[in-house]
């Protein structure tokens, strides 16, 4: 049974977030919040009869907040300023992040500081609950003030304008509405900028991307044990009182991960056995991958915080009857936090390809076939499987630089700092998507690697791996299409397939 989310503006966790981003978990507003939602536009609407001069209510935006509308073209100001802001390009942003958007800008102005109709955010859940996924170009955001172009196409089919997927086809956003039941809405003072001044696309794009960041962390600690174990890695390198003393929690946790799945393993070596230390890609692999997690970690609290948060401007305080102009719309702590979580995952790939690199080498793998395959120079066996790899690697390279560090000043020079948090977002979910493919290259070698040596024991976890990668995936006798098998091991580790399999056998990694 589908789960069942009630919003109240503070309380969203990124698991319920994606609950309803890809599960489609009914969404519901909590009685408190309609009545904050309820004080908040009861705020404006006495200020708007008073006529005092308020930004982006009676004024006009941006460069032009010193032009006084009159009281006849409120609404229009509101409508004109969505069609203005719809100048996105580029492919649709996924399904999910669509949805994404819609419950997240609900979320916000449930907090009641906008000064919104409750109509408007019942209209974005009833969009939620039956189906009604605005089409959102994915470029087009500068970061600041929030995420204007692409909320704006968000905003569109609320208006029975612009294009919406409905059962699974792509229409127009009047019938996409119709044929849902829901009834377009007509905008009044303060809303269309209520809608769309906020860091929801952003936040939207790095939530999904960080969700798939915790399956991939502990999926790299499976995949680098496998490895570890095909090239008979020395796991005194694990010891608990060498990760102890650096005191780092994520490095801690990546060593225990490794000596669990390793737990039992007769392909692993002790210091001095066969040699006495391993490349820095095996014996450093709880550091690398500790330093990511711990990244990851600053990330996760930055990313639920703003799921939360109030991101609109200018901001309705209920209790003094107050609008104050801020700049909460502005998205640096997402674009840093987006730049620091591609930096990680890029670093979590970069690993990987080295350990595939090692199993492949004849000079580097410890006496494993060339490329892994028995009969070499007919067959190129995992050697182009490798390049694919690396050539992510050095993509993810160019990803990684940092856009939060980039700024063009926007309206006429009002606003002179911009977040690019939608581009540094956007960059983030494609390096966990190349990672992905990165780390399902390794699994699918290190399998070959294991099966092309004497039989010895897995560990308890590595075993669940191999298990359920050779379920899918054959070992390699002769050179075949490799898309398919990497495709295969791909999803396998994208599905958190591979981490269920794992942690069945052997209980929760950390």
């Amino acid at each position: 049974m589908v789960k069942s989310i009630v919003l109240d503006g503070s309380g969203l966790t990124l698991e319920d977030f994606v609950s309803v981003t890809r599960g489609f978990a009914k969404v519901s507003i909590d009685d408190e919040a309609r009545k904050r939602v309820c004080a908040s536009r009861a705020v404006v609407d006495a200020l708007v009869a008073e006529g005092r001069p308020m930004y982006g209510i009676n004024t006009g935006f941006g460069r032009f907040a010193d032009v006084a509308i009159p009281e006849n073209e409120l609404n229009l100001l509101q409508v004109n300023l969505i069609l203005s802001d719809v100048c996105g390009v580029g492919a649709p942003l996924p399904q999910d992040v669509a949805r994404g958007m819609l419950i997240l800008r609900a979320n916000s102005l449930l907090n009641g500081f906008s000064g919104i109709r409750l109509l408007v955010i019942e209209t974005i859940i009833e969009m939620l609950n039956k189906g009604v996924h605005p089409v959102v170009p994915e470029k087009g955001s500068v970061g600041s003030s929030g995420d204007l172009c692409p909320l704006s196409h968000m905003v569109l089919p609320m208006l029975g304008l612009g294009d919406a997927e409905y059962g699974g086809t792509v229409m127009s956003g009047a019938d996409a509405m119709s044929r849902a039941g829901i009834t377009p809405i007509e905008l009044r003072a303060k809303e269309g900028l209520a809608l769309i001044n906020g860091t929801q696309c952003m936040t939207s794009v790095a939530a999904h991307a960080l969700y798939d960041s915790a399956v991939l962390l502990k999926s790299a600690d499976i995949a680098a044990a496998l490895t570890m174990e095909s090239l008979r890695g020395i796991t005194s390198a694990l010891d608990p009182r060498i990760h102890a003393i650096r005191k780092h929690r994520g490095q801690i946790d990546s060593a225990e991960n490794l000596t669990l799945l390793l737990d039992g393993s007769g392909y692993t070596t002790k210091q001095g056995e066969l040699r006495v230390q391993d490349a820095y890609s095996l014996r450093c692999t709880p550091q690398i991958h500790g330093g990511c997690r711990m990244a990851v970690e600053y990330v996760k609290g930055v990313v639920v915080d703003e799921m939360n948060a109030v991101t609109d401007n200018p901001i309705v305080l209920t209790d003094t009857g107050e609008v104050i102009s801020g700049g909460n719309f502005h998205g640096e702590p997402i674009a840093i936090a987006s730049d620091a979580l591609a930096i990680a995952m890029a670093e979590i790939g970069d690993v990987s390809e080295r350990r595939t690199a090692k199993l492949v080498d004849p000079a580097l793998n410890h006496g494993l076939p060339a490329f892994l395959v028995k009969h070499g120079g007919v067959n190129c066996g995992f050697m182009i499987p490798q390049y694919t790899a690396a050539a992510l690697v050095s993509e993810n390279k160019v990803l990684a630089h940092p856009a939060s560090v980039d700024s063009i000043p926007t309206s006429a020079g009002q606003e002179d700092h911009v977040s690019m948090g939608t581009i540094a977002a956007r960059k983030a979910a494609t390096i966990v998507s190349h990672v992905t493919a990165i780390l399902g290259i390794e699994i699918m070698s290190s399998a070959q690697a294991i099966d092309l040596q004497e039989t010895r024991a897995l560990g308890r976890g590595t075993q669940a791996a191999y298990d359920a990668i050779r379920a899918r995936v054959d070992f390699m006798e002769n050179d075949r299409i490799f898309k398919h098998d990497q495709d295969a091991t791909a999803e396998l580790i994208r599905s958190g397939a591979l981490l269920k399999s794992v942690e069945d056998a052997v209980g929760p990694l950390a």
